[in-house]
């Protein structure tokens, strides 16, 4: 059976693209770094609906962690053959002149490092196998340039530049690099949020209404199955048409 690592797994977006491919046939770790019970409830319920997960309990962004977590992986389903790379961690709204270098390093940490580490530890089997997969999880605030969201922004732009840059170098060995951008998709964080942010995104959105989490999700799963084979270095706007890329 293969094997998939969804990072940043317990809820929301993560939760969903976990058990999409659960029950596509994907033996699933999911990651998570402190919410237990949420990552849990994830396991139980892919396990209630016939499919195979086991929880992975390691911080993406502390190598030692990150190792240790991926050998653990290995032990308990299998060598992994597919990456989805959608951990984060706070995003603060922050005016350019309040941002610090450590804000910017604070992002890159997701986006970039943890990435990039993960691929690294892999990288030696999936070119012995000539298969691999890897799926990352960007933003449209790259393509819309998100006010006082320099430091996020731009981890996300990095996010899809290697993306492409390891498309184009781990093509010939069989290796899949995808990029998914989704829209906002309010959940319960939002809960506190004035109707007016809401109405002013479905403004400059032709779909006309907010997407859910297994928009994210189904993308995802055809960009893990065979049917994306000759799919690669691209990105994916899952957003209801706001950028329009």
């Amino acid at each position: 059976m293969r094997v998939a690592l969804v990072t940043g797994a317990s809820r929301s977006l993560g939760a969903s693209i976990a058990y999409a491919l659960a029950m596509e046939g994907w033996s699933v770790a999911v990651n998570y770094n402190s919410d237990v019970a949420s990552a849990e409830a994830v396991v139980e319920s892919i396990r209630n609906d016939g499919g195979t997960a086991v929880p992975a309990q390691f911080s993406v962004v502390d190598s030692e962690d990150l190792a240790n977590g991926l050998d653990t992986i290995v032990r308990e389903l299998g060598p992994i053959d597919l990456v989805v790379n959608n951990a984060t961690g706070p995003q603060p709204d922050m005016p350019l002149m309040d941002q610090t270098w450590s804000d910017h390093l604070d992002q890159l940490e997701f986006f970039v490092k943890a990435p990039f580490e993960i691929l690294k530890a892999l990288l030696p089997g999936w070119r012995a196998r000539k298969s691999g997969r890897i799926i990352n999880i960007g933003s449209e605030a790259f393509e819309l340039g998100n006010p006082y969201l320099g430091h996020y922004v731009a981890a996300k732009g990095a996010m899809l530049g290697l993306t492409r840059s390891w498309a184009q170098e781990l093509g010939p060995e069989g290796i899949t690099v995808n990029l998914v951008a989704p829209g906002w998709i309010p959940g319960p964080r939002h809960a506190t949020f004035p109707k007016s942010a809401f109405d002013g995104y479905l403004a400059n959105t032709p779909a006309g209404h907010f997407g859910e989490p297994k928009d994210i999700a189904h993308m995802v799963c055809f960009l893990a199955s065979e049917k994306a084979d000759f799919i690669t270095g691209q990105k994916f706007a899952v957003n209801g048409g706001r950028t329009l890329l």
